[in-house]
C-alpha cells in the first residue's frame, strides 16, 4: 500500500508540473472512501384493497364527515359496535368539521377503532394529509389495519392510502432494534371500487411514497454516509431498471473541461470531490418542446468554509442537500409512474469545508457561462453550485423551463417561517403554475419579489457579480444571483425551501427531513404547460 501511494504521489507530481488544477482534481478523485455505517431496513405496511371488510382484527380506521356517516360508512359493523362508537363520539363532542381524531378500545374484536374527521375539504392535498396523520398516529399498532374508505371516491381513497404510506416513514435510520421491533402487518383499504383504487395507488401513489422515502433518507443520512459520490450511487440504485431514464455524473475533470469553476470552487476545501448529477426521464407520449429542468442545491455538508459557521446547530447542515434530494425524488416518482413527461433533475453536489485550498472571501471564480463571481462569503455556496447547474441546463438542454430548489437563506425563514417556501420568478405564467401545484400538492408556496435593487446590491467592483448582497433582502439577492446565470428569455423560477426542508417531530412527520418539494415538483411537471420564451421582468 505504501509503495502504491508513493507511485501515486510521483505520478500526481508529474501531472502537477503540466496542470496544477488537473493534478488537484486527480488527487481528490484518488481519495479512499472512509468507512460508513449502514442504515437499518425501513418498514412499510403492505397495502391491499377489498370491497368488503375482512374479519375484525387489529385496528379499524373510520372516516366520518358528519354524524350521519356512521350508519353508511360503518354499515359493515354490528349494530352494537356502531351504538358504542356513537356514544363515545357524542360524549367526546367530536368535531366532524375539523381535524379531530378519537381512538376507542374495547369495542367488538378490534384492538382499536381510530376515528378521523374528514371535514368538508376532500381535495387531494387535504385527504392525503389526513392519511399522513393517520399513518403516523398508528405506527405503534403492530397488527393489521382496516381502513373503511367506502363512500369516498376512488381518487380520494387512493390519496388516503398514499398519505398513510408517507406517514409511516421513520427517520431513526440507525436504531436497528427499534426498526426491527416496528415491523407492521398490512393495510386493507375497503372501498366499493377496489380495482379502481388499486390502479390509482399503484400508478401514482406508491411511486410517490417511494420517492418521498428516498428523498428523506438522503437528507436524513449523516454527511459521512451521503457525500457527492455516494449520492450518485444511491441515485443509480434507486433508478435501476426504470425505463426511459438516463443518468450522467460529471466528475471533476469533466466539469473542468466545461469550465464549471463555480461549483469546483465551492468544493475545493473538501476531500470529497464535487459531482454534477444529471438524471433525465422521457416518458412515452412526452412533449418534444424540451425538458422541464429541476435543479437542486446539493451541499452534502455545509461548514461555511473559510466563513465558518457557528458550531451551534452545524450538524443540521447535513440537510443542506435537501433541494437536490427533492428534485431527484420528483423525477423518481414521475419515472416510476411512467408519466408522459420530459424532465431532468440536476443535482449540484459539493461539500463546503475549510481546508488550505478552500475558496477565500475576495477570490474570483468563473462559471460555465463565462460570468465571473467575486466571493464575499464562502457560506453563500449554494448559489455557486446552482450557477453552474442552471447555466449547464440553459446551454445544453434547450429547457422548456428551469426551476431551481435550494435551502438557500435564513432570511426566507424570517419572512415566511415554516408555513411556506419562497417562490421567485421573472415569468408570471410559470409562477402561477408553481403556485397552483403547491396548492394541489400541499407543499405551499408564497411568491416573493425580485426587485431591481437586488442587481445593485450584488454588483462587484472586480467581477461581473458578487455572491452576497449588501441589503437585508438576503433571500431576494440570492434568487437574483441564481437568475443571473439563466438567459432572460428562459422561463425560470427559484424556490427557497430553507424553512421547510427539515424540523422537529409533529403529528405529520418524525424529526428530520420533510421531503418538501417532491410532491410539489411531481405535480408541477405533470401539469406543466409551455411558457413563452420571452425576457421576463
Amino acid at each position: 500500500m505504501r509503495t502504491t501511494r508513493l507511485l501515486l504521489a510521483s505520478s500526481l507530481a508529474a501531472i502537477a508540473m503540466l496542470s496544477p488544477g488537473l493534478a488537484l482534481a486527480q488527487a481528490r478523485e484518488a481519495v479512499e472512501p472512509s468507512l460508513t455505517v449502514k442504515a437499518a431496513k425501513a418498514q412499510f405496511r403492505a397495502v391491499g384493497f377489498a370491497s368488503t371488510m375482512p374479519a375484525a382484527a387489529g385496528t379499524l380506521v373510520l372516516l366520518l364527515g358528519s354524524e350521519g356517516d356512521l350508519a353508511s360508512r360503518a354499515s359493515a359493523l354490528s349494530e352494537t359496535e356502531r351504538a358504542a362508537i356513537a356514544r363515545a363520539l357524542a360524549s367526546a363532542e367530536f368535531d366532524y368539521t375539523g381535524t379531530a381524531t378519537l381512538s376507542l378500545r374495547g369495542i367488538g374484536s378490534w384492538d382499536r377503532i381510530h376515528v378521523l374527521a374528514t371535514g368538508k375539504d376532500l381535495s387531494p392535498a387535504a385527504v392525503q394529509k389526513l392519511g399522513v396523520a393517520a399513518g403516523r398516529a398508528l405506527m405503534k399498532d403492530k397488527g393489521p389495519l382496516v381502513v373503511l374508505a367506502d363512500g369516498l371516491p376512488a381518487e380520494a381513497a387512493a390519496e388516503l392510502a398514499t398519505g398513510m404510506g408517507i406517514g409511516e416513514y421513520r427517520s431513526d435510520l440507525y436504531q436497528a432494534k427499534a426498526r426491527e421491533a416496528g415491523t407492521m402487518a398490512g393495510t386493507t383499504m375497503v372501498n366499493g371500487s377496489p380495482d379502481a383504487v388499486r390502479a390509482l395507488y399503484e400508478e401514482r401513489g406508491r411511486p410517490l411514497v417511494d420517492a418521498m422515502a428516498f428523498a428523506r433518507d438522503l437528507s436524513n443520512e449523516p454527511a459521512n454516509v451521503i457525500y457527492p459520490e455516494s449520492f450518485v450511487e444511491r441515485t443509480r440504485a434507486a433508478f435501476a431498471g426504470v425505463q426511459g431514464v438516463t443518468i450522467e455524473a460529471l466528475d471533476v475533470p469533466a466539469m473542468e473541461k466545461l469550465g464549471m469553476g463555480s461549483i469546483l470552487g465551492s468544493g475545493r476545501g473538501s476531500a470529497r470531490p464535487p459531482r454534477m448529477l444529471i438524471v433525465r426521464y422521457t416518458g412515452r407520449g412526452a412533449p418534444s418542446s424540451g425538458p422541464v429542468v429541476l435543479a437542486g442545491k446539493g451541499i452534502t455538508f455545509d461548514s461555511g468554509g473559510i466563513s465558518l459557521k457557528n458550531g451551534s446547530g452545524m450538524g443540521d447542515m447535513k440537510f443542506d442537500m435537501s433541494g437536490a434530494a427533492s428534485v431527484v425524488g420528483a423525477v423518481l416518482a414521475l419515472s416510476k409512474s411512467r408519466a408522459p413527461v420530459d424532465v431532468v433533475a440536476i443535482a449540484a453536489l459539493s461539500e463546503n469545508m475549510p481546508d488550505g485550498d478552500a475558496a477565500r472571501p475576495a477570490d474570483v471564480l468563473q462559471a460555465m457561462n463565462g460570468k465571473t463571481i467575486e466571493i464575499i462569503s464562502t457560506d453563500a455556496e449554494g448559489r455557486l453550485v446552482l450557477a453552474d447547474a442552471v447555466a449547464y441546463a440553459d446551454a445544453k438542454l434547450n429547457p422548456a423551463a428551469i426551476v431551481d430548489v435550494a435551502t438557500l437563506t435564513g432570511s426566507i425563514m424570517t419572512a415566511l417561517g415554516d408555513d411556506y417556501a419562497g417562490l421567485f420568478s421573472r415569468h408570471d405564467p410559470l409562477a402561477k403554475q408553481l403556485l397552483k401545484a403547491g396548492d394541489t400538492s400541499g407543499d405551499a408556496l408564497w411568491r416573493m419579489p425580485l426587485h431591481p435593487s437586488y442587481a445593485e446590491d450584488t454588483k462587484s467592483t472586480i467581477a461581473d457579480i458578487k455572491n452576497s448582497g449588501v441589503s437585508g433582502a438576503g433571500a431576494g439577492a440570492g434568487a437574483h444571483f441564481i437568475g443571473a446565470f439563466v438567459k432572460p428569455e428562459t422561463p425560470w423560477a427559484h424556490i427557497d425551501i430553507a424553512g421547510m426542508a427539515w424540523g422537529g417531530a409533529s403529528d405529520l412527520k418524525p424529526a428530520g427531513s420533510t421531503g418538501y418539494g417532491v410532491r410539489l415538483l411531481e405535480r408541477f411537471v405533470r401539469d406543466f404547460q409551455p411558457v413563452p420564451k420571452v425576457a421576463g421582468e
